[in-house]
């Protein structure tokens, strides 16, 4: 009797053994798992934000050009003149009106 009170002791030591090892096993599997899971989220999260990003730039560019384009016409139309060359002070003069503002 002894003898199969050893042995199986011996048998429940070792599944005890073998479920500690894969419990172990299964914890790592997870963390990296989890570690995976996180990494793809964030590549995926940081694709998606720099194609809003593009689009919207793409969309501020196109915007911008559209403006441009039609202060040109409405200055070659000859509505407006451009009364200083300088650009940046941007100095518009509705033609007949001669007094510089």
């Amino acid at each position: 009797m002894d003898v199969f009170k050893k042995g199986f002791s011996m048998a429940k030591d070792g599944v005890v053994a073998a479920a500690e090892k894969t419990k172990a096993g299964v914890e790592e599997a997870a963390a990296k798992t989890k570690e995976g899971v996180i990494y793809v989220v964030t590549q995926k999260m940081t694709e998606q934000a720099n194609n809003v990003v593009d689009t919207a730039v793409a969309g501020a560019n196109d915007v911008t050009q559209a403006t441009v384009d039609e202060v040109e016409k409405v200055v070659a139309s000859g509505f407006v003149s451009l009364v200083s060359g300088d650009v940046s002070q941007m100095k518009w003069l509705l033609i007949g009106n001669s007094e510089q503002q």
